[in-house]
């Protein structure tokens, strides 16, 4: 199992990500995930930087791949802008990329005033999105009208050698069948054994991805306050997280997480031991990698952690 290290630009700054990334790959994580938000999930986290400008930044300052966690490639961004600005990013990092593509959240979507579809009709226009960016990768011109898209005499002449692979995010059954149905692999951020073997069944064993996260701390307390304070909205249930607009409404909607549900279901603190078992978790639901996020300012110091004790351990029982 290959294990990377996940950047959160809902909480960070461009330079504090590329630095992050640079003390992963030194610490010997194996590849990168990072987020694609507009907006942060909450006031306390406070960042958003463009995942592009930051991509482009990674690819000079180490050389691990790198997979957006995940793109939305619908409504706030047309499908050839982001097939554009994939192709670019294939190219900086050399082939290392992965597009990672989902049907978004509103928090991130309405930002151009426009409606928030339901389930089914995003799920429709992600398929259509996919079918576009790849055909646009194909580097001819491209002339066509969708039920959602068009575009006209496009073509992408900017390519890497060979076109990045989509894997698509899954968090319940019928998301799971789609991500099989047009992705090269899966995102997921639970570990489910049921979801991915659901995927891997459907999709004829393609590859999965996993995302978690940990708050390092000097004390247990410390790293369950700050998960308590800057992603509350990890306790919220169903598809909350999904339809709520605004920052406002989260942080409305998170005062009903308790501290106590937000400990009870938190990694937090120095001990090592539940960093490796939630690694191992990921690993025994059949993911082929798992990403793993600091939640909290305490991030050079997980990542040394990681490097020295987690990562191993987690190696000795797991290979890779």
């Amino acid at each position: 199992m290959r294990i990377g290290y996940f950047l959160s630009t809902e909480e960070y700054g461009p330079a504090e990500l590329v630095e992050q990334a640079v003390l992963a790959e030194q610490a010997g994580f194996e590849a990168l995930w990072i987020s694609d938000h507009f907006h942060p999930w909450n006031d306390q986290q406070g960042q958003s930087p463009l995942v592009w400008g930051i991509i482009g930044a990674l690819s000079q300052a180490c050389s691990l791949p790198v997979t957006t966690a995940v793109t939305c490639p619908t409504v706030r961004m047309h499908p050839a802008v982001v097939a554009q600005a994939a192709a670019t990013a294939a190219v900086q990092l050399g082939g290392r990329f992965t597009l990672g593509v989902g049907t978004g959240e509103a928090l991130n979507e309405h930002v151009l005033g426009d409606a928030w579809p339901s389930w089914d009709v995003r799920a429709e226009m992600l398929e259509e999105a996919v079918a576009l960016i790849r055909r646009l990768w194909e580097g001819d011109f491209v002339t066509t009208r969708g039920r959602h898209y068009a575009v006209e005499n496009a073509r992408i002449y900017t390519l890497p050698e060979e076109p990045p692979s989509i894997y698509v995010s899954g968090f319940g059954p019928k998301s799971t069948d789609l991500a099989a149905r047009i992705g090269d692999g899966f995102v997921g951020t639970s570990p489910s054994p049921d979801l991915v073997q659901r995927f891997k069944e459907a999709s004829g064993g393609l590859p999965a991805q996993g995302g978690c996260k940990a708050a390092w701390a000097p004390t247990r307390d410390e790293g369950v306050d700050l998960a308590w304070r800057l992603w509350p909205h990890a306790g919220l249930p169903g598809e909350l997280a999904q339809v709520l607009p605004s920052v406002r409404h989260f942080e409305q909607a998170t005062e009903l997480v308790t501290r106590e549900s937000t400990s009870e279901n938190t990694v937090a603190g120095p001990d090592v031991e539940p960093h490796v078992q939630q690694l191992l978790d990921y690993a025994a639901a059949g993911y082929d990698e798992v990403y793993v996020a600091n939640m909290g300012p305490h991030c050079a110091d997980m990542i040394r952690a990681y490097g020295a004790e987690v990562l191993p351990k987690v190696r000795s029982e797991v290979g890779g």
